[in-house]
């Protein structure tokens, strides 16, 4: 293999699929996708607590994932790049004909 290649692997495993290897994060990332939001409103939209999401979104801030703002008194969270909504949408949709699949397998062992 391409050292290069092992290089961006290695960045790409220590950056991103560290900072999406959470539910919590991955849906924090899904909020943020409908425009900047403090701490308070993403945790009332995911029903978790402040503290909770304030870990998370250091963890996302860390890989370049949010981008965080200050206006005023309050800091607001933004995604850094939507293209990781484009990215976490196509994996959704692996994960989902990975799952037909399955079912449809399920479904002719049992006839």
């Amino acid at each position: 293999m391409d050292k290069h290649l092992l290089q961006e692997i290695n960045r790409l495993h220590a950056e991103i699929c560290g900072g999406l290897s959470d539910a919590h994060r991955i849906a924090i990332l899904y909020t943020l996708a409908e425009g900047a939001q403090s701490v308070m409103q993403i945790a009332e939209a995911l029903e978790l607590p402040q503290p909770t999401i304030s870990r998370h979104l250091k963890i996302l801030r860390e890989r370049g994932m949010v981008v965080a703002e200050r206006r005023g008194t309050t800091i607001l969270y933004a995604l850094s790049d939507k293209r990781i909504i484009r990215a976490l949408d196509l994996l959704r949709q692996m994960l989902n004909d990975h799952l037909e699949r399955n079912a449809h397998l399920a479904r002719v062992a049992i006839k």
